[in-house]
């Protein structure tokens, strides 16, 4: 089996963090060695074999009219108690706690920016799809566009793709596939996840965040792009104006991980207050 080699090139971005509770940063995504590979491989798997372009067309329609759950912001971050990732090497705790670690060390480094520290706090919160009885490939791990040829720093390429219809179907197996040059990441069909549904249940919603916020949301776990520098023929000026805004989310989504669990009821009127002010009551999903 072949799988990505050498360093993840996300390891030049790192915040400051305690040197006593964060992992030796070459340890953060390892897809080569460590006790929870086969189930983070197997994950991959499935996701790069079903993840067409047909599929996502068909989740967007399934989940278009944001009829599952009523519910509000700190709802949804409680749901995600009973969940753990089954694509991250790195944690097997519950998505709830890396919510509130991302999140804080976004308001510690950017303490006046409080819009960006509710991005920390809603980021995974798309991850409740798992909880609606969709299959963890089809809401957790790296995303990639479909409708085009995968790229070489997508996760696995070489190893997990070959089942994929897509890459039998001379309209969707080159490098541009069904786009036009730089047509812009908002006219690409990302492979189906927490990314995007959450993206659609904001823009649906109307949170009152800035431009930055969504495509935060959006495109955090787009690491061949904004990690791998990949599909650049894809990417408009705008795309390249919100990458540094995408990084710098990047990394406290990644390198806040670490075992030591915040308090999260002494955080919670903080981030309460948050949600009051940019996507209040009780959403759509």
């Amino acid at each position: 089996m072949k799988v990505m080699v050498g360093p993840d090139p996300s390891l030049v971005y790192r915040p400051d963090v305690d040197p006593e509770v964060a992992k030796d940063k070459a340890s953060f995504r390892n897809y080569t060695s460590g006790p929870l590979l086969d189930r983070v491989f197997t994950t991959y798997k499935l996701m790069h074999t079903h993840q067409t372009v047909d599929f996502v067309r068909s989740k967007h329609a399934q989940f278009g009219g944001f009829s599952y759950k009523k519910m509000t912001v700190m709802e949804a971050v409680d749901l995600l108690d009973g969940l753990v990732d089954e694509s991250d090497p790195d944690v097997d705790f519950p998505n709830s706690f890396h919510a509130f670690q991302t999140a804080e060390g976004i308001r510690k480094a950017h303490p006046d920016k409080d819009w960006f520290h509710l991005v920390g706090l809603l980021h995974d919160l798309g991850k409740v799809l798992a909880l609606f009885g969709e299959p963890q490939w089809a809401v957790v791990g790296d995303t990639f566009p479909v409708g085009c040829r995968p790229q070489a720093s997508v996760v696995f390429r070489d190893s997990t793709f070959q089942d994929n219809p897509d890459l039998q179907d001379p309209r969707y197996s080159t490098e541009l596939g069904m786009y036009q040059p730089h047509c812009g990441l908002d006219r690409v069909l990302m492979s189906w996840g927490h990314d995007e549904y959450m993206y659609q249940v904001m823009k649906f919603n109307k949170f009152s965040l800035p431009p930055e916020a969504f495509y935060m949301i959006r495109f955090h776990s787009f690491y061949p792009w904004h990690t791998g520098s990949d599909y650049q023929q894809l990417c408009s000026q705008q795309d390249l104006a919100m990458l540094p805004w995408v990084q710098e989310f990047n990394k406290f989504d990644l390198y806040t991980k670490c075992p030591d669990l915040p308090d999260v009821d002494k955080l919670r009127p903080y981030y309460q207050g948050l949600i009051d002010k940019y996507c209040p009551g009780i959403l759509s999903w």
